[in-house]
């Protein structure tokens, strides 16, 4: 048997409710701009559901009682009849977040026959891939046709349309991806890509729409690992956009598949082409972008990391203590750069012959990883020559073999990125605006209803890039006097999860990272009006 070992049990649901909407009084900026709170202004948070909270959590300890009554009730019309029925849906309660899905707005499109005896209603999911699908189909059937009056009833299924954080200020290529999925171990050889497609073909057997991205330019590894029967990327003559190749429906981009075969190119070149395969690309509507991520922690690993917004990595690495010192800097640089680390996959662990179970390569590199940097589930693949055999066929283990051991482990992977990801995207990012009515920049705290503005002079100012600072000096090359105080950005857009690209009228393109704006909210006092002042 595969062994599975799941340091933190998941969540049964995958449902994600909609984000906190939040109202907030204007806060006192910092930097050199004036500004006043509004005279008892207070900030105030309202639930993510529908209903404020203390409502929600009322119809929730209601809902055994109202539902039981209703057996008693006389449905007198339609609204009546809708009223009970979203009574009985809210008995069933997402176990992942604690909350109805009446009051997470799963339920959609609810009719009621004018007979008052058929109902019909539709389910709409986060994700198409959610394992626990079926039982909130059959909980809803249940509930709903315990009331007295219904004769019948119609639930559908659906999931929401492919949706990322940031659509409007994304390549246009990446605009209809819900979640980006990295593959890294930072190492060669360990068997990341072999993780990486069947993680893949795992999520389209769920029901997800998938698509993989060959990131490694120097030595891609899909052209040998799939086969497709178009080997080719084709340019839309069109837009100029690249025509994704597919495979068992799950779309496909490598450089190999280009027709130039290996690269022999500089970094700065690679990253260019890195940058134009991913963005250009017309991916369509995807629940999930898996990326095969290239060995090491370098340009390739920034420039995907700035281009795209990560949901998640998942790591993958061997017993072998190597492996973890190679793997360490990946995490560290996973945790810089704001992209959390999911699962840690731990890959030729052992065999079993002769009745017993061997470590030939030593045990405990995966669980050093989870317990060192405090990633929530660790899963183990075996030494298997199929798993071995099928990335040379060109047809991936899960679907060789979809009933086998590994396909399972890959499976139970399946589910936890599913998890992760629908709660990563329930976490409010830092959010980044440039108010033109009062001047300010405008930073809005994560996991909290706070915000400050920052005088855009000062941002401006406080750049730490090498075209702002000397890098072997420290001597500062851009003088307070250089920035008009009247300065004002041009364009404010996400780079990846860990900061903003800021474009200036004089034509620079500013990068500041979400920690650095935190940092000059810290450090500078509210200032005289007159005199904006500057971090050095």
């Amino acid at each position: 048997m595969v062994a599975m070992r799941t340091i933190h049990a998941a969540p049964a649901s995958f449902m994600v409710p909609p984000a906190p909407h939040i109202v907030s009084s204007t806060p006192t900026p910092r930097g050199a701009l004036p500004a006043k709170a509004p005279p008892g202004a207070a900030a105030t948070i309202q639930s993510h559901a529908r209903f404020p909270l203390p409502l929600r959590m009322d119809r929730r300890r209601r809902c055994a009682t109202a539902a039981s009554s209703s057996a008693d009730a006389t449905v007198v019309s339609v609204e009546d009849a809708k009223r009970d029925v979203l009574i009985a849906l809210s008995q069933i309660i997402d176990p992942d977040f604690g909350t109805d899905i009446v009051s997470c707005g799963f339920i959609k499109d609810l009719e009621i026959s004018e007979a008052l005896e058929e109902v019909s209603f539709r389910v709409e999911l986060t994700t198409p891939a959610c394992p626990v699908k079926d039982m909130f189909e059959e909980k809803a059937n249940e509930v709903v046709v315990a009331l007295p009056w219904v004769k019948k009833v119609n639930v559908t299924m659906s999931a929401q349309p492919a949706q990322p954080i940031y659509a409007g200020e994304l390549p246009e290529g990446l605009q209809k991806i819900s979640n980006i999925i990295a593959v890294s171990s930072c190492k060669g050889g360990v068997g990341k890509s072999t993780v990486a497609v069947n993680l893949a073909y795992t999520l389209a057997g769920m029901g997800a729409r998938v698509g993989i991205f060959d990131a490694d330019v120097f030595g891609p590894s899909l052209p040998t690992m799939v086969s497709p029967q178009n080997r080719l990327l084709v340019v839309n003559p069109e837009n100029k956009s690249i025509l994704p190749t597919e495979y068992l429906g799950v779309k496909l981009v490598s450089f190999g598949f280009a027709g130039q075969g290996r690269a022999i190119m500089r970094g700065p070149m690679v990253s260019g082409v890195i940058n134009q395969l991913l963005t250009t690309t017309d991916w369509g509507e995807l629940d999930y972008l898996v990326i095969d991520m290239p060995p090491g922690t370098g340009d390739i690993h920034l420039t995907l990391c700035q281009v795209a917004p990560l949901t998640a990595a998942v790591i993958v690495t061997t017993p072998q203590k190597l492996a973890f010192i190679d793997v360490a800097k990946g995490v560290r640089m996973f945790s810089k750069l704001k992209v959390p680390c999911v699962a840690v996959v731990e890959n030729m662990c052992y065999f079993d012959a002769d009745e017993k179970r061997y470590y030939p390569f030593g045990q405990g590199s995966g669980a050093q990883v989870v317990q060192q940097f405090g990633i929530p589930n660790l899963f183990e693949l075996p030494i298997r020559p199929t798993l071995s055999a099928s990335g040379d066929t060109g047809i991936p283990e899960v679907v060789a073999d979809p009933q086998g051991d590994v396909a399972k482990t890959f499976q139970n992977l399946g589910v936890c990125v599913v998890q992760q990801c629908a709660k990563i995207r329930q976490q409010v990012s830092t959010a980044v605006s440039y108010d033109r009515s009062i001047r300010a920049i405008r930073v809005k705290v994560p996991d909290s209803d706070e915000e400050f503005l920052l005088h855009p002079a000062t941002v401006r100012r406080n750049d730490r890039s090498a075209q702002s600072v000397d890098e072997w000096t420290g001597e500062q090359k851009v003088q307070y006097g250089d920035i008009p105080e009247d300065i004002e950005p041009e364009e404010i857009r996400p780079m990846g999860n860990y900061a903003v690209s800021i474009t200036w009228p004089d034509g620079f393109s500013q990068i500041a990272p979400y920690d650095q704006l935190d940092m000059l909210e810290r450090l500078v006092d509210v200032p005289r009006p007159a005199t904006p002042a500057v971090v050095s």
